[in-house]
């Protein structure tokens, strides 16, 4: 069953944040757009390329008003660690969500059962907590926060403009398209 257009479930977890530690749960992902951004574990290789990404690109989520929350089957700690160890990770400013029992994982149907880890999942959710976006990717494929600022940015604008869709590669600024009988055909 897609996820799309559902709520995000409960949950209640630790989270390694600006060198505290703190609760999170699904009501702080309301009230702005969030970035849910599930990875396998830390101290790995493509996990911190993707997770340095978001840094680097993290000021420019901010002006949307969207928060990034990244998600592991790791523990709050083990964030921790890895946060004061490597200069890549050092970089993040987003809360570090730990799901050592895997069950934000499941919520978000990304719990590799066999293996105690998340797949590569990516979740926009909108501010009323429904979830606009989802993606996955393979454990060897990383993710572009680029192209993922492009998305958060269309699903705003689709939010924002009823009656109007984004097409392919749109980019604020550009033409949007409005569905009618009479667009049928001729795109």
């Amino acid at each position: 069953m897609s996820l799309i257009n559902t709520e995000v479930k409960p949950f209640k977890a630790q989270a390694y944040h600006n060198g505290d530690f703190k609760a999170v749960t699904e009501a702080d992902l309301k009230g702005k757009w969030s970035i849910v951004f599930f990875y396998p574990a830390d101290f790995t290789f493509v996990c911190p390329t993707e997770l340095g990404d978001l840094a680097d690109n993290y000021e420019e989520f901010k002006k949307l008003g969207a928060e990034i929350y990244s998600v592991s089957t790791d523990t709050h700690f083990t964030h921790k660690a890895w946060h004061d160890t490597s200069d890549t990770i050092k970089k993040i400013q987003y809360p570090m969500i730990a799901d050592p029992t895997g069950a934000i994982s499941r919520n978000f149907q990304v719990m590799i059962e066999e293996d105690g880890l998340a797949e590569r999942g990516t979740f926009v959710i909108n501010p009323e907590g429904v979830i606009k976006i989802v993606e996955l990717h393979d454990g060897g494929i990383g993710r572009d926060a680029k192209e993922l600022l492009r998305k958060v940015q269309a699903a705003k604008y689709v939010a924002e403009h009823p009656g109007e869709v984004c097409p392919a590669k749109w980019t604020p600024g550009e033409k949007t398209l409005a569905p009618s009988l009479d667009l049928v055909g001729k795109i």
